[in-house]
């Protein structure tokens, strides 16, 4: 009987959250498929965990029919994987009105089409194992609709009611979702958005968060019941009252 492995796919490896989730994951899987577009950043993650896992880089831009498909392909051949975390994203800052429609329809796809296709092709052979963890990397801005941010928003609101709408179809099968919503944490997503008019240093310090302190609460959460997972108890105050705004909106 051939040797059971370990197996995590996470997308956006690069940087930010995927590249330490990828750090993170390293002593708890034999493999990790590591997705991202820039291949020189893939191979600095394959060389610094190489002690500790195997890391097979798959460069591919998930906005792409071609490198979903690449990507799947990857899942196919190196799988199946026990972790999914559909973690690759961007952002824009702006009057919905004054942006490109082009850039909102790329992250539309990016943080909606590439992980519901991704998670389908991966739950089969979780619900054939009877275990798996599905991790969709959402947003507290998914809690607190605002201008500047609308698509980015509202895509990141639908990974929570896909993530626990799916979780209530999956119940009993051994597989877990969880919707990661973390505040503004440190990382190269406001590079950007800066040359939008985006400004960190408006926000005071003890807003933000790094990557490490982020995904080891996700860890942490991989096992429990909960769906909605939001790091740091200020954020989860804020979570709270963006939920309590949305009933007052009914009315």
């Amino acid at each position: 009987m051939a040797e059971q492995k370990t197996i995590a796919l996470v997308t956006g490896a690069s940087s930010g959250l995927g590249e330490e989730f990828c750090r993170q994951l390293a002593g708890r899987c034999d493999m990790i498929i590591a997705v991202a577009r820039r291949r020189d950043r893939l191979l600095a993650l394959q060389q610094e965990l190489s002690g500790q896992v195997a890391v097979h880089g798959v460069e591919a831009d998930l906005m792409t029919v071609e490198g979903v498909a690449h990507t799947m392909e990857m899942l196919r051949q190196k799988g199946p994987v026990d972790i999914l975390v559909n973690n690759a994203g961007f952002g824009t800052y702006g009057h919905f009105i004054d942006l490109p429609i082009g850039g909102q329809r790329d992250m539309v796809d990016l943080h909606c089409n590439a992980t519901i296709t991704l998670t389908r092709a991966a739950l089969p052979f979780m619900r054939e194992k009877g275990v798996g963890h599905i991790i969709n990397v959402s947003s507290l801005g998914s809690f607190l609709p605002g201008a500047m941010l609308p698509v980015y928003g509202g895509s990141k609101a639908f990974l929570n009611y896909f993530s626990l709408s799916l979780q209530r179809e999956l119940a009993d099968t051994g597989i877990r979702v969880q919707a990661l919503c973390p505040g503004l944490v440190r990382t190269e997503i406001h590079e950007p958005m800066k040359q939008q008019g985006f400004s960190p240093e408006a926000f005071p310090d003890e807003m933000w968060m790094e990557p490490g302190e982020v995904v080891a609460a996700s860890l942490a959460a991989m096992n429990s019941d909960r769906v909605l997972v939001v790091p740091g108890e200020g954020n989860l105050k804020l979570a709270r009252m963006g939920v309590q705004g949305l009933l007052d909106a009914l009315g």
